[in-house]
């Protein structure tokens, strides 16, 4: 018995990592196909809001007794507007000018961002000598993958959809830190609803301030733009989520965080494979010299125990 136990158990969690991997690989690609024809910033919205609500309503069957607390919903609202709005919704735009694979790419810098702004932080640290290698690296691949002539406004990426992702993965990292440092939650669940229900509700004010609700058609919304909404909602947040809170709750951070190496691949294979978008020999060498960059920081920062979390699923 005790055998079969922690085979399952083992299955279970390998079952769980495989879901993290593929699934936040691939809402990239959904992300893409949903704002062909949906508004991204009312999109990405409705996605969080409807997936909070039903991690709510799930929360309030497993435990009638637990509630969300001011404090909770304070929590939310502020990591909401990091990581949803500013974090994933800056994703959701870019995505209009920047092909999926790519947007994978550039958000795999998060690292970096959480190096610097936890250097600048008040009372911040100094980051170890090697993680300026790792810096160094990553830099040299995004210059890489953004083309020779893109300081001229003539690279192969759109300069403003990789601003706007630069900007979301500074967001995220912003966020990870202040989840880092914030007083705990009532518990996961409630935390994880209360982000989505008030990021989502964020994301929603900004969509509609910004003109967005003049550009909703559903008569005339593509039935793959549907789909991958509905993959959003179910997979990449509800799915996705709660395979990483297992992942966590059994496995170490460190290996925890691996998804950030294997995402980007991920999304790169599936847009090649179901957008046509196309993989040339320099981004997979940039590709190959980011990850190599972001390995490194991560192995710097994980033998210091003072070093921050890092979440890095803007997607």
């Amino acid at each position: 018995m005790p055998d079969a136990y922690v085979c399952s158990m083992r299955s279970r969690l390998i079952a769980a990592f495989a879901a993290v991997y593929i699934i936040w690989g691939s809402t990239y690609l959904a992300i893409r196909f949903a704002v062909e024809t949906l508004p991204p910033l009312l999109m990405a919205g409705a996605r969080f809001v409807m997936a909070g609500l039903i991690l709510l309503a799930f929360s309030r069957l497993r435990e009638p007794a637990l509630r969300a607390t001011r404090l909770d919903w304070r929590i939310g609202l502020v990591s909401g507007l990091l990581l949803l709005l500013g974090g994933n919704g800056g994703v959701a735009w870019a995505e209009q000018r920047v092909p999926s694979g790519i947007a994978s790419l550039l958000v795999a810098v998060v690292p970096l961002w959480m190096v610097m702004l936890d250097w600048l932080r008040p009372g911040g640290r100094r980051p170890p000598g090697l993680v300026f290698a790792g810096l160094a690296i990553g830099l040299g691949g995004l210059g890489l993958l953004m083309g020779p002539d893109a300081l001229h406004g003539g690279g192969d990426i759109s300069i403003t959809g990789a601003v706007v992702l630069f900007v979301a993965s500074a967001s995220w990292a912003a966020g990870s830190l202040y989840i880092k440092h914030a007083p705990r939650t009532t518990s996961a669940l409630l935390g994880a609803a209360t982000q989505m229900i008030a990021g989502g509700l964020c994301l929603a004010i900004v969509g509609a301030a910004t003109g967005e609700l003049s550009h909703i058609d559903l008569a005339n919304a593509s039935s793959r733009s549907v789909l991958g909404f509905v993959y959003l909602v179910t997979f990449g947040s509800l799915v996705g989520f709660t395979a990483y809170f297992y992942v966590l709750a059994h496995t170490t951070a460190a290996k925890a965080a691996t998804y950030a190496y294997v995402n980007p691949v991920v999304a790169v294979f599936l847009g090649w494979a179901f957008a046509h978008e196309p993989v040339t020999s320099r981004t997979v060498l940039a590709a190959a010299v980011i990850l190599a960059g972001v390995a490194i920081i991560t192995a710097a920062r994980e033998r210091d125990p003072a070093a921050p979390d890092e979440e890095r699923a803007v997607a």
